[in-house]
This record gives C-alpha cells, sequence and structure tokens, in this order.
C-alpha cells in the first residue's frame, strides 16, 4: 500500500486529497484507489503505459506543480469504469503520479482531442 496525496481533490470528489493506491495482485499495471477517509469508494486506476500504449497526452504544465525533478517523469493512471458490456478508461482527464514524492493530481486535458469514455481494448 501507498499513500497518495492529490495537489487538489479530484473533480466530485472533494474534500478528499489523501488516498491509498494499492497495485491489484495478478493484474500488473491495475490499481485500487481509495480515500484514506473511512468511505467505501473505491476507483480503479489503469497504468497507461501498459493498457492504452498509444496515450501520448501533452502534459508539461501539469508535470511542472508536482515537484518533478529536472529530467524525471510521472506515472500516468486512467481511471477504468467497469461496464456490462464493455470497461471504459477515462482518456480526457488522467492521474498523474510522482512516484518519488507520492504527490499527484488529475489533469483535466484542454484543447487535446480524447474521449471521456474510450472502450478498453481487451
Amino acid at each position: 500500500m501507498s499513500a497518495l496525496t492529490l495537489v487538489e481533490p479530484m473533480p466530485g470528489l472533494a474534500p478528499w486529497t489523501a488516498y491509498t493506491l494499492d497495485a491489484v495482485t495478478g493484474a500488473p499495471g491495475l490499481f485500487s484507489l481509495r480515500p484514506a477517509a473511512e468511505t467505501d469508494l473505491r476507483l480503479y486506476l489503469l497504468d497507461a503505459s501498459v493498457y492504452v500504449p498509444g496515450y501520448a497526452p501533452d502534459l508539461t504544465d501539469a508535470a511542472e506543480g508536482l515537484g518533478l525533478a529536472a529530467g524525471e517523469s510521472v506515472r500516468v493512471l486512467v481511471v477504468a469504469t467497469p461496464g456490462e458490456d464493455a470497461t471504459t478508461v477515462n482518456l480526457l482527464a488522467p492521474v498523474i503520479v510522482n512516484e518519488r514524492t507520492g504527490t499527484g493530481a488529475q489533469v483535466i486535458l484542454s484543447d487535446q482531442d480524447y474521449p471521456l469514455r474510450a472502450p478498453l481494448a481487451r
């Protein structure tokens, strides 16, 4: 289990900024995100490099607010929504994480053509 502190609450999840981000055993690149506060809320996040390898949004401005050292990169995660017929991922608002500091942010991409609900390829 690792702590993740968001620089501001995710849209619709205020006031929470403190979370635990746990890898799901047996599923490389799949994570469970839960607020540190007592709640039943849980989101599933996927490592974009594993599940959406062609995904390459411009995160330059957002990454600067996470205290990255020169040349350091962020882990890009996307929120997954399981459905009856398929699972979709939100490519319009990735969660970026500075793994060195344990800080992150959900970034709403503007002027970039990514869908809110992209079908996850099998």
